[in-house]
């Protein structure tokens, strides 16, 4: 195969959106010639990374894995193939029936190759430059969280030419991290260990990690490609790291179209995963006060203790003597008589008074939900459980939990409660994974747990787990001075809610 006129080939490379595809389509043009590729090894095989649209179906790859491990021209009735020297294993295969090949063209078109792709890799760095400044001038836009994790996934699969893209957040109290978007994955969430796999050495060590098809794939977590059905060929991840350097999580790229992660992409997404992780942390910030606004607000609007008799008063000290320490309290006292406004009051004067405050009925639920409301249940756990749900838990984590009614709570219930209050540590419902919990847990009953004790219906090492501190609750018929002033508060409380003038008593 004889070529002349290069020049023309040169001219095309400066006008042309993808230099590579000018390079292959200007090679099947030249006389006698009607198909060209460019090919990289994707082990066991090799695939074209830019070819001509022909009708070629199947490529001589016989023939390229030969010239690519004798490093010469290798020449059958119908192609000619020309290893390509250089960093990165590349091959030109040419459909042609021309009898001879010139000497001239392995380093021709290795020397135009190289060309085309320092054009390609300039142009695409500008593109990305430009494109990032847009995707940073968004990102600044969006305060909701899953749509920011959303939006990067989408702009990183686009810049980088990649099938997907995940950012994993680390939940650093359960010690596992958290990656979004996860497609073919449960709510497209997918929730790993925080030292498994790729993922966790970029998190251990701060650093980049690249590994391609023809790498050493022993670093990649099968188990995700497990559950989806999805092949991972190749990845590329990198941190998220802020500026000021707080580790937030990792950003990983999954699958190069074009074969292998370059240097180049490395650099590119490192970039972008700064900015990135300056847009979550500013996203995640605002949740979080947003979040504690809310609390605060709710804190605000609660009832407090109404009345100035002895045991309120004595209620009141008691509360301000163990509310900001970690002990486990009891309430006992009778129906009404305001057990849920104490764990509310030991909430709001705490150190978690930011945090959630979440109370259950245990008397109101099944054993089976009750297991389910507290630690939460995978999909497909039982019938109904159409998704992924946390239990109270986990929502309530950093916060308090108030369990109500715990005096009727089944044997079986009590003994998960009592494992979850030693350990610390829950397993959803149709789940295997240990999450751990961060709650004060706050008990009330109006049974006689001692009593229930005795009669074997009650854990003896459970009720001891609780009763760290009791408070009894005074009856109403034991606070006569205070009568006069409930009833005055609740006619202003309900008159305020429906607009209407208080009355005088």
């Amino acid at each position: 195969m004889l070529i002349e006129d290069w020049s023309s080939l040169f001219q095309r490379l400066d006008t042309n959106d993808s230099p590579l595809a000018a390079v292959v389509a200007w090679l099947a043009e030249q006389p006698g010639a009607s198909a060209a590729a460019i090919l990289r090894p994707a082990p066991p095989t090799w695939k074209p990374y830019a070819a001509t649209p022909s009708q070629v179906t199947k490529w001589p790859l016989e023939l390229v894995a030969e010239a690519a491990e004798s490093n010469e021209v290798r020449r059958s009735s119908e192609w000619v193939v020309v290893p390509i020297p250089g960093p990165t294993s590349r091959v030109v295969a040419i459909r042609t029936h021309a009898a001879e090949v010139d000497k001239s063209l392995r380093p021709q078109l290795s020397a135009t190759i190289d060309h085309a792709e320092s054009i390609a890799r300039q142009r695409s760095l500008l593109r990305q430059s430009a494109t990032l400044l847009e995707i940073i001038s968004q990102w600044r836009r969006t305060d909701d969280l899953p749509t920011l994790l959303a939006n990067m996934a989408e702009a990183a699969t686009k810049l980088f030419d990649c099938d997907r893209a995940t950012l994993f957040l680390w939940d650093r109290t359960n010690k596992s991290l958290v990656g979004r978007p996860a497609l073919g994955m449960p709510n497209g969430e997918l929730r790993i260990p925080d030292d498994v796999g790729v993922v966790g050495r970029v998190l251990a060590n701060g650093e980049p990690l690249r590994v391609n098809i023809d790498d050493d794939q022993a670093n990649i977590y099968t188990g995700v490609d497990e559950v989806s059905g999805y092949q991972t060929e190749s990845l590329l991840c990198v941190p998220l790291t802020t500026f000021s350097g707080t580790r937030l999580g990792a950003f990983e790229l999954i699958n190069k179209r074009g074969g292998r992660f370059t240097t180049d992409d490395e650099t590119g997404i490192a970039e972008l995963a700064r900015h990135a992780a300056v847009a979550l942390a500013d996203s995640q910030e605002w949740t979080r006060m947003l979040s504690q606004n809310q609390h605060l607000a709710e804190a605000a609007s609660q009832v407090d203790f109404v009345g100035n008799c002895s045991a309120i008063e004595a209620l009141r000290r008691t509360i301000r003597s163990v509310a900001d320490t970690e002990l486990a309290v009891l309430l006992l006292g009778e129906n009404g008589t305001g057990k849920e406004v104490v764990a509310r009051s030991l909430h709001n004067a705490s150190r978690r008074r930011l945090a959630p405050f979440l109370a259950v009925n245990c008397a109101a639920l099944t054993e089976t939900l009750l297991e389910s409301e507290l630690f939460g249940h995978e999909k497909g756990a039982f019938t109904d459980a159409h998704a992924t749900r946390i239990g109270k838990f986990e929502a309530a984590s950093g916060g308090t939990l108030l369990l109500d009614e715990i005096g009727d709570m089944s044997l079986a219930g009590q003994a998960k409660l009592l494992r979850v209050l030693e350990e610390k540590v829950i397993v959803r419902v149709g789940g295997t994974a240990n999450i751990e919990t961060d709650v004060r847990v706050v008990a009330a009953t109006n049974r006689n747990l001692p009593q229930l004790v005795r009669n074997k219906r009650f854990r003896e090492d459970l009720y001891y787990r609780l009763n760290v501190v009791s408070i009894e609750m005074p009856a109403l018929r034991d606070r006569g001075d205070d009568i006069c002033l409930l009833a005055e508060h609740f006619l202003e409380h309900f008159c305020r809610r429906q607009g209407r003038r208080v009355p005088k008593l």
